[in-house]
């Protein structure tokens, strides 16, 4: 897998940044609402204009197109967007179906209407539809931030295990300053997240508590 790197990338609340994400390393992000965590995850997605460049390894996001890209730097928004009926329909015909059992679904999940899902169940099929196409790079925004403490604990087994299996650099947001302390710690086959926090324009190392 490859490095994530950003140079001089700025989006409209923030100063330049330049951020390398080494394969299978973990960054998350923080702070306050509207300092932009969002904004900067949609750029690098490049879904919002923005200025300077973003790198998979020595491929930079200009020279993709740009489903290409968004198939490569997978993001999980907030509210994930649904546009079929049918729940499979979301999904590749071929794909690992450990990624819902994984999640707490059986394989009927496949066949239930988008309309009957509660908030929850979509953000974590939102996060299994986005694995199935195996991205080499993830963008997180709040990926647990709608669930109770077992599907918390699923969903971050499961990112972790991606993580070391295949090797992805991730950037994840997340407001729970407990989630960013419990995975900050190294564990086996993985090392520590680090902790990066908003202030005013400025992205800056969160102190440890």
């Amino acid at each position: 897998m490859p490095e994530l790197r950003l140079q001089g990338l700025r989006t409209r609340n923030l100063a330049p940044i330049d951020l390398q994400i080494a394969p299978g390393d973990l960054v998350f992000l923080s702070g306050p609402s509207g300092s932009g965590k969002s904004l900067l995850l949609r750029a690098l997605a490049d879904l919002d204009e923005h200025q300077g460049e973003v790198w998979l390894d020595a491929t930079p996001c200009a020279a993709l197109p740009t489903p290409e890209w968004r198939r490569r730097v997978g993001l999980l928004p907030a509210e994930a967007f649904w546009w079929h009926d049918r729940v499979g329909d979301h999904f590749p015909t071929r794909h690992d179906p450990n990624l819902l059992d994984r999640l707490g679904f059986g394989p009927e999940v496949l066949d239930w209407q988008v309309g009957r899902l509660s908030t929850g169940e979509r953000q974590r099929l939102a996060l299994a539809r986005l694995l199935a196409l195996q991205p080499q790079a993830l963008l997180l925004d709040e990926a647990t931030a709608n669930l109770d403490p077992p599907n918390r604990d699923r969903v971050e087994a499961l990112i972790q295990d991606y993580r070391r299996e295949q090797s992805a650099p991730i950037l994840w947001v997340s407001h729970d300053p407990d989630q960013r302390q419990r995975l900050a710690a190294p564990t086996p086959g993985l090392t520590g997240a680090r902790r990066l926090i908003i202030r005013g324009d400025r992205l800056e190392e969160e102190s440890t508590p």
